[in-house]
C-alpha cells in the first residue's frame, strides 16, 4: 500500500469509528439535517440550531457551488485526491462522508469558497446529511 493509501486508512480512522457501518454519499436514507447558506452565521451556530444533527455519527458534508462549465475537471482534479465527489449541475454538489464539528465544518467552507474563487465561480454554502432516523 502507497502512502496515499495509509493516509486515507489514518484518515478514515479518525474520522469515524470502525464499528460504525459505511456511509455513502448517494445512501438513499439521507435527509439534510443541517443547512448554512447565510454568509454570516458561523458555522458552529448552524450546527448548534439543528435538532436534526447527530454529532457522535458520520454524515454526508455537502457544499453547493457554482463552477463553470469548461472549469469542472479541473475541480475534480483538486478535489477528489482528498475524497470529494463533485456531482456537475447548474448548481454543482461537493460532498464526501466525515464527522462534522464546527471546526472541519468552517475550513471545508472556506476552501470550497477558494476553490470556487479561483475557477471563477462561486459557493453558495452547505447542507450536511445523514440516515433518516
Amino acid at each position: 500500500m502507497g502512502l496515499l493509501g495509509r493516509l486515507r486508512d489514518m484518515l478514515r480512522q479518525l474520522v469515524g469509528r470502525e464499528d460504525e457501518p459505511a456511509l455513502s454519499i448517494d445512501d438513499p436514507t439521507l435527509v439534510v439535517v443541517v443547512e448554512a447558506f447565510d454568509i454570516v452565521e458561523a458555522d458552529s451556530a448552524a450546527l448548534a440550531r439543528s435538532p436534526r444533527w447527530r454529532p457522535d455519527e458520520l454524515a454526508v458534508l455537502r457544499h453547493h457551488v457554482r463552477i463553470p462549465a469548461d472549469q469542472v475537471e479541473r475541480a475534480r482534479e483538486l478535489l477528489t485526491p482528498d475524497g470529494w465527489v463533485l456531482v456537475e449541475g447548474d448548481i454543482s454538489h461537493i460532498s464526501r462522508v466525515q464527522k462534522l464539528d464546527a471546526l472541519h465544518c468552517s475550513q471545508e467552507r472556506s476552501r470550497m469558497a477558494s476553490l470556487a474563487q479561483r475557477l471563477g465561480g462561486e459557493a453558495l454554502g452547505w447542507d450536511a446529511l445523514q440516515p433518516a432516523r
